[in-house]
């Protein structure tokens, strides 16, 4: 049963949370700060930490930090509406993933299993090529089964949300997917986000394929439609 570490200073989502986590069969931990989390986590690391940005004595930017200097564990943040910029830098400090609050708790757990399966199969041996889990189109090639995404070779580190946005436009070059198509896509009905919500992961999206390319623009705004990805 993997073991997953929930920090958090609210003490409400400590208890509803792990309450979920634990019927869904995992084991949890919980820290009400960063530093007590930090000192557990260096005498037995946990499989997953889901943690919450702003906390006192350490936040997770700073508890993130010091976790990478000399681990890979797998984190997924909880933030505020307004925490985009620290989004960001977490993203690229090495966070796995993020969940805006209020958040459906339904839907964390389908994230925490998503990014414990893309963790595994990263630790996994390479396997003979199966192209059943590869999808290419034109310069991008994405690999589901270790959510894996490359743009003319070069690696690019999406989030879970962010993959499945992207496949979920790639499947069909050149078709319109509407918003409400790539909600579906992307959450599965398990909670309500608006058309701001989608638009901000598009504009990471492509943010994130220009590190690696500035001239792409495989993904295409349609106003008052939605997107599409054209591989031309």
């Amino acid at each position: 049963m993997p073991h997953i570490a929930l920090v958090d200073d609210d003490r409400n989502i400590l208890t509803s949370v792990s309450m979920t986590l634990e019927a869904e069969g995992f084991v949890v931990e919980t820290f009400s700060d960063g530093q007590s989390a930090l000192d557990a986590f260096i005498r037995r690391a946990p499989d997953l930490a889901v943690l919450d940005i702003k906390m006192p004595r350490m936040d997770g930017m700073d508890l993130l930090q010091r976790l990478r200097r000399h681990s890979s564990l797998p984190v997924i943040f909880l933030t505020s509406k307004d925490d985009e910029i620290d989004e960001i830098l977490g993203l690229r400090m090495g966070a796995d993933d993020y969940m805006r609050k209020p958040f459906s708790q339904r839907l964390l757990v389908e994230r925490i299993r998503a990014v414990l399966r893309r963790h595994e199969a990263r630790q996994m041996p390479p396997e003979p090529a199966d192209d059943r889990h590869l999808l290419e189109r034109g310069g991008l090639r994405m690999d589901a089964l270790r959510h894996a995404v490359t743009w003319r070779e070069q690696e690019v580190s999406l989030t879970v949300t962010e993959f499945l946005l992207l496949q979920a436009m790639a499947e069909r070059p050149g078709f319109v997917k509407t918003r409400d198509q790539l909600m579906q896509a992307a959450y599965q009905n398990e909670v309500h986000v608006d058309d701001r919500t989608i638009d901000s992961h598009i504009k990471r999206l492509r943010k994130k394929l220009r590190m690696a390319d500035p001239t792409f623009s495989a993904i295409e705004t349609l106003y008052g439609i939605g997107y599409r990805y054209n591989e031309a």
